[in-house]
């Protein structure tokens, strides 16, 4: 039977058509499905500026459901409606294969798309081996001795040679600090909340204090995470949302919030005090279907950054309540915005378009909006950028399944930016329900005029922008890249090496969101599973430092037997991992090449 309509409440055989449900039709050979959650494009299509509107049918649509049903025209067919929902990017098609037609949607979102990601056992780390960033990182971890003089790796044996003065003092230095700490890294699940629909987002406020998330179910919960506390202190309703709430951002002061959704108006809402503050801030956008996928406070607080699936950069003045600035910044969406460090007026913001661009806040103009310059070298779009905060370098995650690392004063030259362009443009493929295509995983040579310090490659960006960042600076020296993952994990890469530290395995769905505690050895994930876990260090699951393994290597090098202790112990750690279940840790070895 044809559909009735596409707004009527029920058909004739009493089945809803309202499009927010799912409509499965049989055609000839093929099953097609139809499905169309209301803005369901919102996790950050690769070409949801380019897409074509409706708008006027849609007005011309809602008028014709309000006159008599005597008067109404004849229904439209089934192939005018699929061209007008395939045109506005609003349905996906699926060839049938085999039963998988006979899962919910449960399995469609936790199960169809868990292929194990390509893993570079050889990273390319030419270009930072010869970067300050090596030296500097190596310092601030406790890592730049030679060989005769390094210090040792173990805690014991470093608290013995601090007591005996062998290290010029009676205190550990930060560098110290870090390698003890480096020992204790997160390894163990736990649970501590469950929603019933998928969980977009989760951040630690500056000071660790609390933890905020964003669900579909559109409420914030704030939770107080003081002294080794997980307790919800505060909901907050949100307004205006459409399929979900896609980001927030704490204030400077910490006191407020923001959140954006698919709406012309950011939300900006209290945390602290008996009166609330829920204000809608209007961005007043050309284009209706709108939608701020990033959102972010400047230092002081006086203006709010947000990037827009028009291709453009908002600046809303908090203190003079209007919009300020609308940069036409990219040539699609803009995933992602983020500023260079705590006290700079340098901006970044990456798109859909493949570019990451470096802004000057006094120099932005909307009559001349040129950035200071662009990082190229990704393949697809980007879906998220973190400053390392050193007012220098950066991390971009991105669709081709890559995190690349950055120095924001080597922009790329014009054939890389065009390089990038052009390969962005080859892309056919829809990463929020499609596997990757096999080229991506096939083309491991860089793009001409790639400027990128190093690339990371281990985790799935699928379904939604997923979310990478620089590990601590208090606990970890920033030694670490983490990121959420597809396949329901979090990956944790060595900063200078580019291979995998650990991969924490234990979500059904796919990671979002990762946050570590800033001083603490704690990190919270949240997944679209609707679960938000905790992840702790546990003496059961031990991942002990590398240093054995760095002994090892440094025997091979010298063409020194193996220690037979040092296999052995490796061979039981590996039998731990394999035996391990839901909220497991995989310890990497530097012998292994894949993360399984």
């Amino acid at each position: 039977p044809q559909i009735k309509s596409l707004h009527s409440d029920r058909n004739q055989n009493g089945v809803k058509t309202d499009l927010s449900y799912l409509c499965y039709r049989n055609l000839t050979t093929d099953r097609i499905i139809i499905e169309q959650c209301k803005h369901s494009y919102c996790m950050g299509s690769a070409n949801s500026s380019r897409r074509e509107t409706m708008d006027e049918r849609e007005d011309s649509d809602s008028r014709d459901r309000d006159q008599d049903s005597d008067t109404s025209e004849p229904d439209p067919d089934i192939a005018t409606i699929l061209q007008y929902l395939i045109r506005s990017g609003q349905v996906r098609i699926i060839t049938s294969e085999g039963n998988r037609f006979g899962r919910d949607d449960s399995d469609e979102d936790f199960c169809s798309l868990r292929s194990n990601p390509q893993i570079d056992p050889n990273p390319d780390t030419s270009a930072i081996d010869k970067s300050e960033l090596k030296t500097s990182t190596l310092q601030s971890t406790g890592r730049n001795h030679c060989l005769s003089c390094r210090r040792p790796n173990k805690l014991i044996q470093m608290i013995a040679k601090r007591e005996i003065g062998m290290f010029g003092s009676n205190n550990f230095t930060r560098g110290d600090c870090s390698t003890v700490s480096s020992s204790f890294l997160p390894n163990k699940l736990q649970i501590v909340s469950k929603y019933k629909q998928k969980a977009f987002c989760g951040t630690y406020s500056r000071d660790g204090n609390i933890f905020l998330t964003a669900c579909q179910d559109r409420n914030i919960r704030i939770y107080s995470t003081k002294d080794g506390d997980f307790k919800l202190f505060k909901t907050i309703p949100a307004r205006d949302v459409g399929w979900s709430i896609l980001d927030t951002a704490f204030s400077p002061s910490g006191n407020h919030l923001i959140y954006s959704s698919w709406s012309e108006c950011i939300h900006l809402c209290n945390i602290y005090g008996n009166h609330e503050v829920h204000e809608a801030l209007p961005l007043c956008p050309d284009d209706r279907r709108f939608s701020i996928f990033s959102v972010m406070f400047s230092q002081d607080g006086s203006e709010i950054l947000g990037g827009a699936n028009d291709g453009c950069l908002y600046v809303y003045d908090t203190e003079r309540k209007l919009r300020t600035l609308r940069i036409e910044s990219h040539e699609d969406d803009v995933n992602s915005v983020a500023f260079a460090d705590n006290t700079s007026q340098i901006l970044f913001s990456g798109g859909d378009d493949g570019l990451c661009k470096v802004w000057d806040r006094r120099m932005m103009s909307e009559s001349d909006p040129k950035p200071v310059g662009i990082l190229a070298g990704h393949r697809d779009g980007i879906t998220f950028v973190d400053s390392k905060n050193d007012g220098r370098h950066l991390i971009t995650n991105c669709k081709d399944q890559t995190i690349k690392l950055w120095d924001m004063r080597v922009f790329s030259p014009t054939d890389g930016q065009e390089s990038t362009r052009r390969s962005v443009t080859s892309q056919h493929w829809d990463y929020r329900w499609q596997s990757v295509p096999k080229k991506l995983f096939q083309n491991k040579k860089k793009l001409a005029g790639d400027t990128s310090l190093m690339t990371y490659c281990g985790h799935s960006v699928l379904q939604t922008l997923i979310r990478c960042h620089f590990s601590p600076e208090f606990t970890t020296g920033q030694r670490y890249i983490y990121t959420g993952c597809a396949n329901g994990k979090i990956i944790i890469y060595d900063l200078l090496t580019g291979k995998i530290e650990c991969v924490l395995s234990g979500h059904r769905g796919c990671v979002r969101d990762v946050s570590w505690h800033p001083y603490k050895h704690e990190i919270i994930s949240t997944s679209w599973d609707g679960q938000v876990g905790q992840w702790v260090y546990s003496e059961d699951q031990v991942m002990d430092s590398e240093d054995e393994d760095e002994q090892s290597r440094r025997a091979e090098a010298l063409g020194l037997r193996r220690s037979k202790r040092i296999a052995e112990k490796r061979q039981k750690l590996m039998r731990r991992n394999s035996a391990g279940g839901n909220g497991t840790c995989l310890l990497v070895t530097p012998d292994e090449n894949s993360c399984e």
